[in-house]
């Protein structure tokens, strides 16, 4: 299901809102996903998981860094996201669920950090793209 116009020039408008506070928009969401979803907390054995620990701001930034990568390029989200898929998929074999968690949990965030601007709208917009994001087929 692709995207409407309307629907993309919500997300990049969204987006440019956000971007400059990516990394604290990604480490916001995982924080609250391992509040609201703790069993994904196995994933990160390794990790400091305390609110604000380097570990998880570092991981923060990457989950933003792979969506403002998906936003650039949600023309074409199969070849963008295909290297990560794979590494998250058949190198760390993290259950696909995940990232519909993972997808509500930033839906969450960014209503939270920009309540006037994300409305009913944004909301489906960021819906269908996140959900798209999740689908992407991976290469093998």
């Amino acid at each position: 299901m692709s995207l409407t116009k309307s629907e993309r020039t919500i997300i990049m408008s969204l987006w440019d809102k956000v971007s400059s506070q990516s990394e604290a928009i990604g480490t916001e969401a995982l924080e609250r996903l391992f509040l609201s979803f703790p069993q994904t907390k196995t994933y990160f054995p390794h990790f400091d998981l305390h609110a604000g620990s380097a570990q998880l701001r570092t991981h923060g930034a990457k989950v933003a860094a792979a969506l403002g990568d998906a936003v650039k390029n949600m023309d074409n989200l199969d070849s963008a996201l295909s290297p990560l898929r794979d590494l998250l998929a058949y190198k760390l074999r993290i259950d696909p669920v995940n990232f519909r968690l993972l997808s509500h949990c930033l839906q969450v965030t960014l209503a939270r950090n920009l309540p006037r601007d994300f409305t009913a709208e944004a909301q489906a917009a960021w819906d269908k793209f996140l959900g798209r994001m999740s689908d992407v087929k991976t290469a093998k």
